[in-house]
């Protein structure tokens, strides 16, 4: 019996200008949403919290849960899949990269279509918030 690998994420939709904010890692080549795992014991809620503090350098003001998306998780073998609640969050100052982040980016959808590499969970929110009127294309 083959059993599935899921990665539990949490992460945050933050929209500036009508372009949503995708993060880069430092040693990596593609964007994703700002965010990280999930750790043991924690909520997703707790994992926005410390996962914002720790790649932005800002706390989380206020949040409230987007959605839950579901795909292939992106660079893992197929049948990873990646469970990510996705949230909006107001910050207590403008996201700046921390050490651990390369870049940061704002980005209209068809300008992160566009990218070499692309995330199949961002591009999910990307099309989730163009369909609500929140991004530009």
């Amino acid at each position: 019996m083959e059993t599935t690998t899921v990665i539990r994420t949490a992460t945050l939709a933050y929209v500036r200008d009508r372009r949503l904010l995708q993060a880069r890692s430092v040693g990596k080549d593609a964007f994703y949403m700002a965010g990280g795992k999930i750790d043991p014991g924690e909520t997703p809620v707790e994992a926005l919290h410390r996962e914002v503090r720790e790649e932005l350098g800002v706390e989380v003001a206020s949040y409230s849960e987007l959605g839950v998306f579901h795909c292939q998780a992106y660079g893992q073998p197929p049948g990873v899949q990646l469970h990510m609640t996705c949230f909006t969050a107001d910050l207590t100052g403008d996201p700046r990269p921390t050490s651990e982040i390369a870049e940061l980016r704002y980005f209209t959808g068809s300008e992160y279509a566009a990218m070499p590499r692309v995330a199949p969970g961002s591009m999910l929110v990307f099309r989730h918030l163009h369909e609500r009127d929140l991004i530009d294309w």
